[in-house]
């Protein structure tokens, strides 16, 4: 099969691929697995994480691609969930170990065997790949292979996200970054939450106006106060400075959800700026999001195909996977990126 691998740590967009495209066996699914002919896989910012070190892969070379879409074309011993020929998807949760205590009290996100879809394993920028059966998530019709692929991370990790608020209708919800996941929560919360009111924090133009155009009442800049206090706020960037300033955004009470799997260290100095009269005072939380469960997936695609909710998407050929890599460090991304594999 034809796969995308990463060989070594890299900066992308700086001179040369990150990724190179190799011919590797086509995987054989072993006890409790599927193998999946891959038909799209959504290019995601933790990608870029992964290939320049920030959330390094534990060995190299591996395949990423952690928003999988395709159907099943063999199973291996001890599977009895899917048959051949159904379409499925495989998120960012590929495996945990079912017996923790984390697992056993559904935190399986939590479980220190935690294992991610194409940085631990390999994972969907290739023909094939294999997956454990029961991380295997049924795919609704009414998507299709491209609106799908998006749903298994961006959308999954914005439905916890906005689950981790304790949100209420008629609440103000702030949304700090704008992209593949915040414009699923605001449609998420547009749905749920008919009378809360959404407040869109963005550095670009472009995302501030996609913002405008699917229901937010207000736009800013990332430094910019609301005309209103914020009772909750999710943060989707990979920057410090923006907690500092959505603390202040953030009503007596409230609680800021990151939304991230790291920080950059190039602006952590702006923790030294938390002032906790500003900031803290008030009784307002931090909470951080760490992985999804396949509680989340599953519940995120049923409550998708029940309020039709179709992501904005932007399709790249399987052969342009690097140039994807680029225009999501680059460009403004409005909505989410996706190769198509077959």
């Amino acid at each position: 099969m034809k796969a995308w691998v990463l060989e070594q740590i890299s900066k992308v967009g700086e001179g040369g691929n990150p990724l190179r495209m190799v011919d590797l066996p086509t995987p054989t699914p072993g006890t409790g697995e599927v193998l999946l002919r891959v038909s799209t896989c959504g290019v995601c910012h933790t990608e870029l994480d992964e290939i320049e070190g920030r959330t390094p892969p534990p060995y190299l070379p591996v395949v990423p691609g952690h928003q999988v879409v395709g159907q099943i074309v063999a199973k291996g011993p001890d599977t009895h969930r899917f048959s051949e020929g159904e379409r499925v998807g495989v998120a960012w949760i590929y495996s945990a170990c079912r017996r923790c205590a984390f697992c056993l009290g559904g935190n399986e996100n939590l479980c220190p065997d935690f294992k991610a879809t194409g940085r631990d394993v390999n994972g969907g920028y290739a023909e094939y790949m294999v997956a454990p059966e029961e991380f295997v998530h049924p795919i609704p019709d009414v998507f299709s292979d491209t609106e799908a692929a998006p749903l298994l991370c961006a959308g999954a990790i914005g439905y916890r996200s906005l689950r981790l608020c304790n949100l209420q209708d008629g609440q103000n919800l702030g949304l700090v970054g704008f992209g593949a996941s915040g414009h699923q929560v605001l449609k998420m919360v547009r749905h749920m939450y008919p009378s809360a009111a959404i407040y869109v924090f963005a550095r670009a133009q472009n995302e501030r106006a996609f913002a405008l155009e699917l229901g937010a009442v207000w736009v800013g800049d990332i430094g910019d106060v609301a005309p209103a206090q914020l009772h909750a706020i999710i943060d989707t960037t990979p920057v410090w400075r923006p907690v500092i300033e959505a603390l202040k955004n953030l009503a007596p009470g409230g609680r800021l959800v990151i939304n991230a799997i790291r920080k950059e260290d190039s602006d952590k100095d702006y923790w030294l700026r938390l002032d906790y009269p500003t900031h803290l005072w008030m009784e307002k939380e931090i909470k951080s999001v760490a992985n999804v469960t396949r509680r989340d997936v599953r519940e995120f695609l049923t409550l998708a195909a029940e309020m039709g909710l179709k992501p904005e998407v932007q399709e790249y050929p399987f052969t342009e996977a690097n140039r994807a890599l680029v225009d999501i460090k680059t460009k403004g991304v409005r909505g989410a990126k996706v190769l198509r594999i077959l």
